[in-house]
């Protein structure tokens, strides 16, 4: 049998260097281009100054979220609003919570515009407006769908998750229907009313977004410190009336903002505030808008 020389055995050595090397680089090309989440287009997110109250539209292309719709008196308003950005229609139409001031205008909405699905929560109240609301899908034929904790679904290039909501009838604000969307590197989360008790429960969960919905136009009620951390936002946005009987935003909220280097909005200040997400980078503009009722 003849011998393996030296040379073969430097000459097998350096090959398998080369095998590995190309291995590796290999894994990581792979592994970065698997990180990188392409998009083809813009997405606008509408925070709508409707007062006390929230309305949030998105819009991705030709299709179009809203999440909420402010007070009674805000729904003509808000329908003109659309109207006028040419919207005709509404993929997803989310009402977090039965409070007016949420879905206040809501009947209008459906009344108005096509809608492929209508969530809220599993929770009925005996309020005319929350009636209305119900009268408002019985008349268009729409049948409402509950939301479960953990549902994705998309919207061109967005990508939406159900991150709570709840059935508690004596909480409505816990009720909440709290999502988180994703665009590309940019995330967002809506929070309704949700509630600190709430913000315990889902503290764990994939919440560690750039943009937060401050939760019940900034209140002591919500936003507690364990929680804002935990979802470390870039940006905070309150939906809230100025010069409120509510006092809100409350000045502990601010300040734990402050604190916590999170660049606050208010539609109080600023009026309607839009982001638009290219799926890497937030530009942020404010507009005064007539859909404050």
């Amino acid at each position: 049998m003849a011998k393996r020389t030296k040379k073969n055995n430097v000459i097998e050595i350096i090959i398998l260097i080369i095998v590995i090397s190309i291995t590796i680089y290999n894994n990581l090309i792979n592994k970065s281009l698997a990180s990188e989440t392409k998009v083809d287009g813009k997405v606008e997110v509408h925070f709508i100054d409707v007062g006390q109250a929230d309305s949030i539209l998105i819009r991705a292309g030709h299709s179009n979220a809203l999440i909420d719709a402010g007070d009674n008196e805000d729904g003509p308003l808000l329908v003109e609003y659309f109207k006028s950005l040419g919207i005709d229609s509404f993929d997803y139409v989310f009402g977090t919570h039965a409070h007016e001031d949420h879905i206040g205008g809501m009947d209008d909405i459906i009344k108005s515009f096509d809608i492929k699905k209508y969530y809220m929560p599993n929770v009925v109240t005996t309020t005319k407006t929350f009636e209305d609301v119900l009268d408002a899908l019985d008349g268009k034929n729409y049948k409402f769908s509950v939301p479960k904790i953990g549902d994705k679904f998309s919207m061109d290039d967005i990508n939406f998750e159900i991150i709570y909501v709840g059935e508690d009838e004596s909480d409505l604000n816990s009720t909440s229907i709290v999502m988180r969307m994703d665009h590309g590197d940019n995330s967002f989360l809506f929070t309704g009313d949700s509630t600190s008790k709430v913000e315990k429960i889902i503290l764990d969960s994939n919440i560690d977004v750039d943009v937060l919905k401050v939760a019940h136009h900034g209140s002591t009620y919500s936003n507690s410190l364990d929680f804002l951390k935990r979802v470390s936002p870039d940006y905070a946005v309150i939906e809230v009336g100025k010069n409120n009987t509510y006092h809100h935003p409350h000045d502990i909220i601010i300040r734990r903002l402050n604190n916590l280097n999170i660049d606050v909005y208010r539609t109080d200040q600023s009026g309607t505030i839009i982001m638009e997400s290219d799926g890497n980078v937030l530009d942020i503009k404010t507009v005064k808008t007539n859909t404050n009722g």
